[in-house]
């Protein structure tokens, strides 16, 4: 199957859709999309996505899969191994858990719309939108720190030996955080846990740094 990635490079939903194609070991087709010149805006990605939002992943029967926790989920469905999500029902809904307060609750407080919306209604300054992502993030990062320290089921990884969804959500907002300048050292078990990431050939080659667009 043919896949193709349209998605930006800096994008924290396309990192974690990258991270997890490369752990699947599937090849696609790198469609890039300047969000910040609202390329995503422009009839044809909106043909492809209604909602103007990356990534969208197009497959070889025409399909175009959206929203990446969705795309995740359906290639963890297609293409088995390695999977994504423990075996066990109560290990899915910890990692689904862990993977949601990063996926449900910082990224849609600060995406790039939200930001822009704040500077437009209230004239958000940019270091007015630092200090909001900053606050969201730490909101959540506090009380992820707290389970992941205090868990048996806490691994090298999010959970257990094996990289999956929410060291995938996990290892993107990371990323994120970066460009607000938002350190780790706050949270040692989610710095050594994205330490660890960091060293796999799939995690690194999702990076925002490591795409075609980010020059």
């Amino acid at each position: 199957m043919t896949l193709r990635l349209h998605n930006y490079f800096r994008s924290s939903t396309s990192t974690r859709l990258r991270a997890a194609l490369n752990l699947k070991g599937l090849d696609y087709d790198y469609v890039a999309y300047a969000l910040r010149d609202d390329a995503h805006r422009q009839p044809d990605f909106l043909a492809r996505n209604p909602a103007g939002l990356v990534p969208v992943l197009e497959t070889s029967d025409g399909h175009h899969l959206t929203q990446s926790l969705a795309i995740i989920e359906w290639l963890d469905e297609t293409y088995p191994a390695p999977p994504l999500l423990p075996a066990d029902a109560g290990g899915r809904a910890r990692v689904r858990a862990l993977a949601g307060m990063i996926a449900c609750e910082v990224h849609p407080l600060n995406n790039l719309r939200v930001l822009r919306q704040l500077e437009r209604q209230f004239g958000a300054d940019a270091a007015a939108q630092a200090q909001w992502f900053t606050h969201w993030v730490t909101e959540t990062f506090d009380a992820l720190e707290t389970m992941l320290a205090g868990a048996a089921e806490t691994g090298r990884y999010c959970h257990g030996a094996m990289p999956g969804l929410a060291d995938i959500c996990l290892y993107a907002q990371v990323w994120n955080n970066r460009r607000f300048d938002i350190e780790t050292a706050r949270w040692p078990t989610i710095a050594r846990i994205f330490a660890a990431l960091d060293q796999l050939d799939a995690f690194r080659r999702a990076a925002p740094d490591a795409q075609p667009d980010a020059t």
